[in-house]
Parts: C-alpha cells; structure tokens; sequence
C-alpha cells in the first residue's frame, strides 16, 4: 500500500512550491534541471533534491553549484528507488504546492506561474499537468508536443471529452503571452479516464498539498516501473484537477539511464495490469466507462505482458497472459494465433516462429523491389 505521509512542516508557506527533484548518478545533468526551476518567472520555489544513494559525484555537485543558495535543499538517502525518493522529498516539503520533476528533465520559465494560476482559478482541483516538448540529449527538439504520443490512453479521449470545463489561460493569467495565453486550460474529474492508462506525465506535474496528503505517497511496491501511473491514478480518483494544453516542460529522450529502456519492458506491462485490476474490480461503480472499454483495457494488458514474454522466449507466461488476454477479447486474431503456437513444445514453437519471421523478411525484401 502507498505511504501515508506526515510531513516535517505542518504548515505550509502560502504560495511556495516545493519541487520534489529525485536523482541517482545524474550528475552528467541535474545541474540544468535544478537550474531551470530557479529560472522561473515564478519566484517561491525550494528544490528538495533527494539523492537516491548516488556514487558518482553528485553531492559534491551541488555543494559546489548551490550550497550557498537557500532555495536549494541536499537531502541524501541510501538507493531506494524512485518512489522512497520522491516520498523522502514529500516529508520535507514546506510549499502549499508540490511539484515533481525527474532529475534529466527541464521546465521552460513559465511553468509554474501558468499552473499557479490555474489553482488561484479553481480552488477545487488537486494537480495541473501540461502537455511537454521531447528532446534528445543534445536538446534537439524530437517533437514539439509530445504528451499524445508517449501516452496512448490520449487516443481513446478528446480534450473537450475529458472534462468539465474550458478556458484560455490568457484569461487567468494575465502576464502570459503569445501562444501561451492562448493555450487550452481544462478542469475536471477525469478518473474514469485515467483507467484506461495514464494521461499525465510526472515531470509536468503540480499538486495542492492537501491533495498529496489525501492521495499519501508513491506506492513503494512499484519501486521504480509503474509507480507513477499508479499514484497519478489515485490523484485523480480524489476529485477534479487541470490541464494545461501547452507544452511546459521539456522532456529527455535518449538517455542511457532511463528507465523505459527495453529491459524494464516486463516489469513495466506487468505493473500496469497490477494498477488497473484492483480499480477495476473493487471501484466498477464509480469508474463511468462501458463494460466494452473496461474490457479493451484488461485485454491490451493481458497482451502486452504476453508479447513481452513471448519476445523473451518465456512461452509459459506468455501463454497465460494470452489466455487471460481472449477472455476480454475473445476476437482477436493475430493473439489467438499467438495462443495456439505458445501452446506447442517449444521446439516446433521457436521452428513455427522463426519460419514466420523468415517469410516476413522475404515479403518485405520483394516489396522493396
């Protein structure tokens, strides 16, 4: 179960953010992180970086880049995990709002002031996210707006659908500029939605404080695959919150750290089926989706672990995924085909297979001309 969180200060500073900043051998790069929250036109900020057992320097790092500047604050901790970090960086939060940021990730300076905005607009909601800017390591630009493409539950879901209600941010905040303040602004409850996969992504993120106190922490069980869903999910389940349709954070694609790496597949599909089922299974009443929806979730995250699996050569998981898979959607060729080979010895499945994939190649080299 996630963490029920007593902070350090009881009450917080009005106005303050408190950016929760968790990082392990990110010395290559945290710098710029940190530098661009204290970049903000958005002033009342404090950085919590809580380092997660790093070896590679970055203590000294940010004694020598920020040990003389108060907003910033060192809070080392022996490797737990992304979720033990971030928790570390709730308890010594003092801000009436807390942002979270990964440690490769950059906010461009209006960042907080338009989402600051969006709270003093609308008292009820708990979080605001954004949409973000994907980078490479170079700080190319890979895609101007790339919220849609990394989450795919967008696709099921317009922005004027999700929720309640709709303005221009120009209208909330009147020192935002250009294309800025005219950016989309949406509230509203949008739990249901969130079953369908996570809509938001942690480094946009801003939260009330007594949101985060109601939702508690990251759930530590998750340790760093599928936590973030996970606790973004609660959020939402907890009452209304808001999105910025507008790219406000600049987003790090490439790194050799990064925990979407291939290898982090399995454990990735496997956390996402353990998020949704308990949702699904113990909130039906309150979750407003079709049975057919719900049931085209469950399917899709029966079939990722499956392919996952199968990819790995583990033809005893897969198998039991696939299976579980067809129950939701007993109409899907391609995995029903996938079933039935998983269910030969394993020789003549690796032969099936690799016959397969031999005739694959040949069709494309013939197209190919």
């Amino acid at each position: 179960m996630p963490e029920s969180l007593a902070p350090f200060c009881s009450v917080p500073v009005e106005g303050l953010v408190s950016v929760v900043i968790p990082s392990f051998n990110r010395a290559y790069c945290v710098a710029e992180t940190i530098d661009s929250v204290l970049a903000q036109t958005y002033s009342q900020v404090e950085v919590l970086l809580v380092d997660d057992g790093s070896t590679d320097g970055t203590r000294e790092l940010i004694a020598s880049r920020f040990g003389h500047d108060s907003r910033v604050r060192y809070l080392p901790q022996p490797n737990q995990g992304v979720s033990a970090a971030r928790n570390t960086g709730f308890r010594h939060a003092r801000g009436e709002f807390v942002a979270l940021l990964d440690s490769d990730d950059l906010w461009f300076p209006e960042k907080l002031a338009a989402q600051v905005a969006l709270f003093r607009a609308h008292p009820e909601i708990g979080m605001v996210w954004s949409d973000m800017e994907a980078i490479d390591m170079q700080g190319r630009v890979l895609s101007p707006r790339y919220l849609r493409q990394m989450y795919s539950a967008w696709s099921y879901f317009r922005a004027d659908e999700l929720f309640a209600t709709s303005a221009r941010l120009g209208e909330l905040e009147p020192k935002a500029t250009g294309l800025l303040a005219d950016a989309p602004v949406h509230t509203g409850t949008v739990y249901s939605q969130m079953i369908m996969g996570s809509l938001v992504h942690t480094s946009t993120v801003v939260l009330r404080r007594e949101r985060q106190l109601a939702v508690g922490g990251f759930n530590g069980r998750y340790r760093n695959l599928g936590e973030d869903y996970d606790f973004h999910l609660r959020t939402c389940q907890a009452g209304p919150v808001g999105f910025i349709d507008f790219p406000l954070i600049q987003y790090r694609r490439g790194n050799p750290d990064r925990l979407t790496r291939p290898e982090h597949h399995f454990d990735a599909a496997t956390n996402f089926l353990k998020v949704i089922e308990p949702h699904i299974r113990d909130n039906r009443a309150a979750i407003l989706l079709p049975d057919e929806m719900l049931n085209e979730v469950m399917a899709e995250a029966h079939f990722w672990i499956a392919d996952v699996a199968w990819d790995l050569g583990d033809m005893s998981v897969a198998r039991t995924q696939l299976a579980a898979g067809l129950v939701h959607r007993p109409y899907a060729p391609k995995y029903r085909a996938k079933y039935l080979l998983a269910r030969l010895p394993a020789f003549a499945c690796r032969t099936v297979v690799g016959l397969l994939h031999t005739l694959k190649r040949r069709r494309r080299q013939l197209a190919a001309g």
